[in-house]
Order: C-alpha cells, then sequence, then structure tokens
C-alpha cells in the first residue's frame, strides 16, 4: 500500500517483487523446485538440498530460509537445480515465475493481517503451481484437506504423500516405516527428527528428490543424520532433569499444535508476541500435558484470559527474559519447557531467528546460576 506502489499500478507499470526479478535473469535450462506451505517450508527445503548435494555439485539453496534470489543470479548455470522456499508475501507479485516441481506441504489459517481474508491467503499459496503444464509435478498431502481443495484445477502431473492412509504411488508411512511406491525405504526409528509433521516433510522431500532418480541410500543416510532446522522444536539442554526446546519458528497456533503433539511429558508453555488478533481457542483441545503457561509481550493478556477459560494456570510477564525465568521456576524434574509462541516475534524482536536465539541465551544463563548453586 505504498504511495509510490499504488502509482506504478495505476499507470499500468508492472510490479515485481525480488522473486520474479531474480527469475529474470536466471538461465532457462534449470530445474526449480519451489516449497511452500503454512507449515514445514524450511525443514522439507533443507531435506532435499542435503540429499541432492550428496550426489550432485550443480544444486542452490535459496528463498525465504534466508537466502535471496538475486544473490545467485551471477553464479546460476544451465543445468543447476535451485530449491527454493517461498513464502505466500513472496508469492504476490510474480508473473512468469514458473516451477518445475512445487510442493504445498500443507495449509491452514495464518497471516490474514496482511491478506486480509483466509481465502485471499489460499489464493497466494496456490500460485505456486502458476505456469504449470502436464510435465511439471506437484507434490501434495493427501492427510490435509485444505491443500488438496486447492489442488482441484491443478494441470501438473500430482504426487501424494501421507501421513495416514496408504498410498499406491507415493509416500505414506505404515508400520513405523517409510515407504516410497510401495517399496520400504527406512524405520522411523532410525530418522532423528521426530513428530508426524517432520515424516510429513521428509516424505514430501523424498518425492522430489526421486524425480531426480536419488537412490535410496543417499535418502536413508542424509535421514539418519539430519538433526533438524534450528528453532524448530530444537532441543536447547537439559537443566537439573527439565529438556528445554525452542520452537520459536512456531507463529501461529498449527505450527504450536505440531509441537505439543510431540510430547508426552508434562509441559511449562511459553506462549506470546505480536497481535495479530487471532484466536488461541484452536490450541485448547492440546493442552493435556501442559502444566502451566507463561504469556508474553502484547498478546499477553489475551493469553491470559484464553488460559482461565481453558482451566490452564497462566502467569503474565513483559518479556521473553522475564517468561522464561519463570518457565524454569516453575518447571520440575522430567518436565518439558517449550518456548513455542504461536505468535509472530516483530512485538519485541526483528525475527523469529533473534528470539530463539535470545530463549538459548536465556536457557544457558539459568543452566549456569544452577550449576554454581
Amino acid at each position: 500500500d505504498h504511495k509510490c506502489v499504488i502509482k506504478a499500478m495505476e499507470l499500468g507499470i508492472p510490479v515485481i517483487n525480488e522473486v520474479e526479478l531474480a527469475y529474470m535473469f536466471f538461465p532457462k535450462n534449470i530445474k526449480i523446485i519451489g516449497v511452500t506451505g503454512t507449515n514445514g517450508k524450511t525443514t522439507t527445503t533443507s531435506i532435499i538440498y542435503e540429499i541432492l548435494k550428496k550426489s550432485k555439485d550443480n544444486v542452490h539453496l535459496m528463498g525465504n530460509i534466508g537466502f535471496p534470489l538475486c544473490s545467485f543470479v551471477p553464479h546460476v548455470k544451465d543445468g543447476d537445480i535451485l530449491i527454493i522456499e517461498i513464502s505466500d508475501h513472496q508469492l504476490c507479485n510474480i508473473d512468469k515465475f514458473k516451477t518445475d516441481i512445487s510442493i504445498l506441504t500443507n495449509i491452514s489459517e495464518a497471516h490474514i493481517d496482511f491478506h486480509g481474508t483466509y481465502e485471499k491467503y489460499k489464493e497466494m499459496k496456490k500460485r505456486i503451481f502458476n505456469r504449470h503444464t502436464k510435465k511439471d509435478v506437484s507434490i501434495l498431502n493427501m492427510s490435509n484437506e485444505e491443500g488438496l481443495a486447492l489442488s482441484n484445477d491443478i494441470v501438473s502431473t500430482k504426487k501424494y504423500f501421507s501421513s495416514q492412509n496408504k498410498i499406491d504411488e507415493g509416500c505414506y508411512i505404515d508400520d513405523n516405516y517409510l515407504y516410497y511406491n510401495n517399496e520400504k525405504i527406512i524405520s522411523l526409528n532410525s530418522i532423528k527428527i521426530k513428530g508426524v509433521h517432520n515424516h510429513e516433510n521428509i516424505m514430501a522431500a523424498l518425492l522430489a528428490v526421486k524425480e531426480f532418480g536419488i537412490d535410496n541410500q543417499d535418502i536413508v543416510e542424509v535421514l539418519k543424520d539430519f538433526k533438524g532446522v534450528e528453532h524448530r522444536i530444537e532441543f536447547v539442554s537439559n537443566i537439573k532433569g527439565r529438556n528445554v526446546y525452542n520452537d520459536s519458528k512456531s507463529t501461529n497456533n498449527k505450527s504450536t499444535i505440531t509441537a505439543l503433539t510431540s510430547f508426552d511429558e508434562p509441559t511449562i508453555l511459553i506462549l506470546g508476541g505480536l497481535d495479530r488478533g487471532q484466536s488461541f481457542n484452536e490450541l485448547k483441545e492440546y493442552l493435556g500435558n501442559v502444566k502451566a503457561i507463561i504469556a508474553y509481550g502484547e498478546t499477553k493478556r489475551r493469553i491470559f484470559d484464553f488460559a482461565k477459560n481453558a482451566g490452564i494456570i497462566c502467569e503474565m510477564t513483559e518479556n521473553l527474559g522475564e517468561a522464561t525465568k519463570r518457565a524454569y521456576a516453575l518447571s520440575e524434574d522430567k518436565d518439558i519447557i517449550l518456548l513455542s509462541p504461536a505468535c509472530a516475534s516483530w512485538d519485541q524482536f526483528k525475527d523469529y531467528e533473534e528470539r530463539g536465539e535470545a530463549f538459548k541465551r536465556y536457557i544457558n544463563n539459568i543452566g549456569k546460576e544452577g550449576n554454581n548453586e
């Protein structure tokens, strides 16, 4: 809504973004894998990159994962493979940008403050399939109804993965094993990153790399070593029997639900951040293991009211540092201390990474104080 952008549109001047600009200068004989979705983008993108780079030296990782596309323009050559994490914001103001393989990890309500409505948000996500033909590939989550509903008129070849049902052609989980086209690939016990959400991310990545003929051995080796993405249910430390996890990347309810369902132990949950007017009621049925909620930031009052209604003990603090201290004070041996804010970080931090790094510093300081007692 900047006045210069509005004026340009009024004059019929094309308004494009950084993704579209870089695409204009990339060679034409390249392969592009685009990954979008409400949750799981970074993990899926990272797994694809780690697997492909084992056998190929022409692979580039870029996009919303932290590396601007334009910075790669001088380096990308014919025949290269580009793995691009693409947010809904980056799908705005694109025109000719096109992927060869598009992954939609999942869809749930998010960023309504930016798009205005959930429908507009979904429309923006769907643009990952723009300009696809039957020669292109779309990878879809059969366990996510919202995402499937968007795919009805996609013309590219559809490949599916599911954490709930067997699929004759695609990826699925059965009897604690991951399968590709009914071929057993790896035991879930051999995979370092845990949780159904991560299994879905792995399956999406596997479908993508199989388009390049990658051997199962390379896939298995990466999955056995891959430790996950920083700030996404990241193990921080154990302090006097309490396991502490940094899930700063969780900026919406769905992502926090994913974190909550990853643990069976009693949990002290830290929630809070930028107030976008969102409801927290969606979290209610997933609080079975939550002993207490520590609320901080702009949303602390609404979180407190939500917790009171849900019958959960809740304390309000001004900032994350205070919240971390209170979470530790309320915790006991064998408890989980979980930062999974369900809110954006911008009320007190420049991004989720800065928030996550701050949390880890606070926890490490608590650990040092405990060792000196």
